[in-house]
């Protein structure tokens, strides 16, 4: 197989980054934008050893999962993935990416995953939006980058941000042209603005805007205060972020008020909370509604446990949980996050969580070694999974149940091979759609803590005496047995 031949291709199945499968001589073709059940006519575009990738040509059949993209440059762009399948299609997509981890990296065979958890209106709803600014053909541009690259894309109105994102963006991208205030150069590192930053709080309408810069000072900053809070009323907080690295990280360490507050008021089901320039939130809060609600659910409280909530960020499920439990103990690495913790609780009157700076693979063991225990523990960390002393110490800890919040599938399904190995089983998976129209998937998962006297079931070949056997043993039972 050559690069530019043309081949006739059924698509049968779908890689994990929704590439369409297919084979072509026994070699598997991954095709750009084919869905599953269609046939192609693609062009090689890529070979290795193993595999190619192609282009499609022509669609000889359509599946009945495909749909126009409703974005205009959704082809370029690298916000969205999955415009081209209807929201049925991408549910069932999730499910199935959820669902092959757990087999392929957890070794869970068979495991039922329940049916993903989608949205009735899955439009507008990201409350959060990061703008690169940089020079366009015509002059300073900010939109979204283009898929692998860093190529920036103006995307005119996009359908998953909030309207206020986009009017923000324009307003700021407006006086930036008429102070001449210079946008930022990743190849020389020379420029002021390198980033629009919105959060935008879908229960008061309120906005934060965010601006990157590379410096504290920057001229004109009055004239483009004025011209952002006199447009757009909406805006509480206007916030310098200071970030003179040369990487691609987005936000630096230092931020520093410029107008309005220090935080955006938010509300999630009857809680609020407030955050702060640099915490995690997530960016769906209808979504996170029932993420949060279902891992309540999971944890089983009756008022008397001690829950540990790990990587809580600003309290968020940590709140949730102390309205059920005896005592939530939360712990989180960034110290901006803890302070806006404690302030969250204070707020909503909630007085039986307290929280923690710090790794939560250091604090955990140190709480444990104090004789702190938790009966149930939750953990939603970042993508890249629990580190293994974490894991550890939950293990040695035993507790009677662990809720596990993720969004990426493959760091769960190793995590949840570790927490199996060592005497827990997986009682519910249930995915939820935080992120339509892209590949990402948030997961909850529910384990329980396999005691001596559970009961498991067995299946075994008897060549005599079956009515001896029973089809149920405990842990304790074959304990027994072997010795």
């Amino acid at each position: 197989m050559k690069k530019n031949n043309i081949y006739e291709i059924e698509i049968t199945g779908m890689t994990h980054e929704a590439m369409g499968v297919g084979k072509v001589n026994d070699m598997a073709v991954f095709v750009q934008g084919a869905v599953e059940g269609e046939r192609v006519i693609a062009k090689i575009i890529k070979t290795a050893k193993n595999y190619a990738v192609a282009r499609v040509e022509e669609w000889l059949s359509v599946s009945p999962g495909r749909r126009e993209p409703f974005c205009p440059v959704y082809k370029r762009c690298g916000g969205c993935s999955l415009q081209h399948m209807t929201y049925d299609m991408q549910l069932k997509f999730k499910h199935r990416v959820v669902a092959d981890n757990l087999e392929r990296i957890g070794g869970f065979k068979g495991i039922h995953v329940n049916p993903v958890i989608g949205m009735n209106n899955p439009m507008n709803y990201r409350n959060k939006a990061q703008y690169p600014a940089g020079m366009g053909d015509s002059g300073p541009i900010a939109g979204f980058y283009a898929r692998r690259s860093h190529t920036i894309i103006d995307s005119g109105s996009c359908g998953i941000q909030h309207a206020g994102s986009e009017k923000v963006r324009n307003t700021v991208m407006d006086a930036v042209k008429g102070l001449k205030t210079p946008v930022y150069n990743e190849e020389t590192g020379e420029g002021i603005l390198r980033h629009i930053v919105t959060r935008i709080s879908f229960s008061t309408g309120d906005v934060m805007v965010i601006l990157v810069v590379t410096r504290e000072e920057v001229p004109g900053l009055d004239k483009l205060v004025q011209k952002i809070t006199g447009e757009i009323p909406e805006v509480k907080s206007i916030i310098l972020n200071i970030n003179r690295r040369r990487d691609n990280v987005i936000l630096g360490d230092t931020v520093k008020t410029v107008y309005g507050s220090d935080t955006l008021v938010d509300r999630l089901g009857h809680l609020t909370f407030h955050i702060s320039p640099l915490s995690f939130y997530q960016v769906n809060p209808v979504q996170t509604v029932v993420l949060y609600e279902k891992a309540v659910e999971f944890a089983g409280l009756t008022g008397t446990e001690t829950v540990f909530d790990l990587y809580c960020g600003i309290g968020t499920i940590s709140l949730f949980l102390a309205e059920k439990a005896g005592k939530v103990i939360g712990v989180e690495i960034v110290p901006e996050a803890v302070d806006a913790a404690i302030k969250n609780a204070k707020v909503n009157n909630i007085t039986n969580a307290e929280f923690y700076c710090g790794a939560a693979e250091e604090i955990v063991p140190r709480l444990y070694g104090k004789g702190t225990r938790a009966d149930v523990v939750v953990v939603d960390p970042p993508r890249k999974g629990c580190d293994s002393a974490l894991l550890e110490t939950m293990v040695k800890m035993q507790p009677k149940r662990i809720v596990y919040v993720s969004c990426n599938p493959s760091t769960l399904a190793r995590d949840l091979k570790h927490l199996a190995a060592n005497g827990y089983g997986l009682s519910e998976v249930q995915p939820v759609d935080l992120f339509p129209w892209t590949e990402h998937v948030e997961t909850v998962v529910l384990l329980s803590h396999k005691k001596p006297d559970d009961f498991i079931s067995i299946k075994m070949d008897y060549s005599e005496d079956r009515e001896t056997k029973p089809d149920r043993v405990t842990y304790k039972l074959i304990q027994q047995y072997i010795e």
